[in-house]
């Protein structure tokens, strides 16, 4: 166990020696995402429906048991015996402060992050702190959780100071602890001027370093995570820091251009695509941390005798990018550790109480390409195209283009609003209107379908992991 720090492009520990960090996301648990646990929508409004639907008592119970059970010593065990070293726990900011009530410290916010943070350095894995969601949302998706796509975070300064005080309070807490690599004050920002995220980073840097000199500080691209272009010599201002890209390739998801075998051509894209995200770091001699980046994989129950061939081509992207990682040794986080079944590293058993309880609401969803995350939208497709053919019609090309584009392309945004926004909306109660009769026996039998014990493992995700961990891995 030593400190670690940025020195040049790399992460040394107190002896100078590099220390390469490889290992996942802990998605979904502190920061609930629809694809990742099956809801609709965003987490404030499962959680308030839920409380409608059973009542606060039996509401507070499953997302307390759904919180303990997520993540324990099983988990990290068997995260550990890959190989891997570092997980990056996504939190919301609600766990720590209410909007009703900003800038009063829920101290309650720490119970479960201080357990998993201490869980994992028992089994000698460190931790980056994310910030996954801020006040107003700081990026126009669901995983920000403020229910719309306008980042509002952008336009309100009170917004900006809440999370400069909750990094002071979480710089105060966590300091000294050397079993966490750093802090990752931001996820994925879209701020469509691209200078109020730079002045936001001078500001969080100085916050933390005020009550932390020393913890590394993550700072991710604009844009998704993918956008340096914009920051200049902003780097100067931001000693021991390192720059996060999310390497997501097109090949990894439902609706790729062509499936992918590893032609010259796929490869060329894909490590030009890469270059691109972190090209002004190595203009500059800075330290790159790969935060998010993964395929999502075929499922049987919905791309029946497909699953298999569909999953060896999403392997076969995460070998090639992987190959890309290696030659630069990477420290890189995959997206993600857990879930019910898309991305996870191991996922939740199609039988337990919570899949079974579900499934076919699960089916539902799919059908109708509520999520935004890797969405198959085949059955629904002729539902949206006409909107999109009307806005064409009317809106002069030259005003079709909104930022988040290009990451968002039109259609794209046309049904992210309609679909993942609006028809998810009405999908929220009916949800929670599973939970309605469970005796508080049956709703602890449904948190506990997130056990560790009752998940099952993604064996071929894994074994690339493992291949990949032990060659520069701490």
């Amino acid at each position: 166990m030593s400190l670690l720090k940025v020195s040049g492009t790399k992460i040394v520990d107190e002896q100078g020696q590099e220390t390469v960090l490889r290992g996942a996301g802990l998605g979904g648990w502190m920061n609930m995402e629809n694809f990742i646990t099956g809801y609709p929508g965003c987490e404030h409004q499962i959680r308030e429906a839920l409380k409608e639907a059973i009542g606060e008592k039996k509401q507070a119970l499953f997302f307390d048991k759904f919180l303990e059970n997520f993540f324990t010593d099983a988990d990290a065990a068997f995260f550990k015996s890959l190989g891997l070293n570092a997980i990056r726990i996504a939190f919301n900011y609600r766990h720590f402060e209410d909007d009703m009530n900003p800038r009063v410290l829920k101290e309650s916010g720490f119970h479960h992050l201080d357990r998993v943070i201490d869980i994992c350095a028992k089994h000698g894995i460190y931790t980056i702190l994310d910030l996954h969601t801020a006040p107003g949302g700081q990026n126009t998706d669901w995983h920000a959780d403020h229910g719309s796509h306008i980042a509002n975070f952008w336009n309100y300064k009170d917004f900006q100071d809440r999370v400069l005080w909750l990094w002071a309070e979480l710089a105060k807490h966590y300091k000294g602890n050397k079993w966490i690599a750093g802090y990752n004050p931001l996820n994925e920002p879209t701020d469509s001027k691209h200078t109020r995220l730079i002045e936001f980073y001078n500001k969080v840097h100085k916050v933390i370093r005020a009550e932390d000199p020393d913890h590394i500080i993550f700072f991710d691209a604009n844009t998704f995570a993918s956008d340096f272009s914009h920051f200049g010599d902003s780097h100067k201002n931001w000693e021991n820091t390192a720059y996060s890209i999310h390497d997501y390739s097109v090949y990894g998801f439902p609706g790729a251009p062509e499936a992918y075998t590893g032609t010259d051509e796929q490869r060329r894209r894909l490590k030009r695509s890469y270059e691109k995200k972190r090209q002004w770091m190595d203009e500059r001699g800075l330290c790159v941390w790969n935060g998010e980046w993964g395929p999502v994989y075929a499922r049987k129950q919905y791309e029946g005798e497909l699953t298999d061939e569909i999953n060896t081509h999403r392997y076969k992207v995460l070998e090639d990018q992987l190959k890309l990682y290696d030659a630069d040794r990477l420290s890189w986080s995959i997206w993600l550790y857990k879930d019910i079944g898309f991305q996870g590293m191991v996922y939740i058993n199609p039988e337990t109480k919570y899949m079974t309880l579900f499934k076919d609401f699960l089916a539902k969803k799919h059908r109708l390409a509520i999520d935004a995350w890797g969405a198959d939208d085949t059955s629904v497709r002729h539902v949206y195209q006409p909107l999109i053919d009307h806005i064409l019609e009317e809106i002069p090309q030259k005003y079709q283009n909104l930022y988040p584009s290009p990451v968002w392309k039109f259609n794209e945004r046309v049904t992210r609003i309609s679909r993942n926004i609006l028809v998810s909306e009405f999908m929220v109660k009916e949800w929670a209107d599973h939970f309605v009769g469970l005796s508080e026996e049956e709703i602890e039998e449904v948190a506990a379908s997130f056990k560790f014990e009752n998940c099952m493992k993604r064996d071929g995700l894994n074994k690339v992991l493992t291949e990949n961990a032990p060659k520069v891995a701490a």
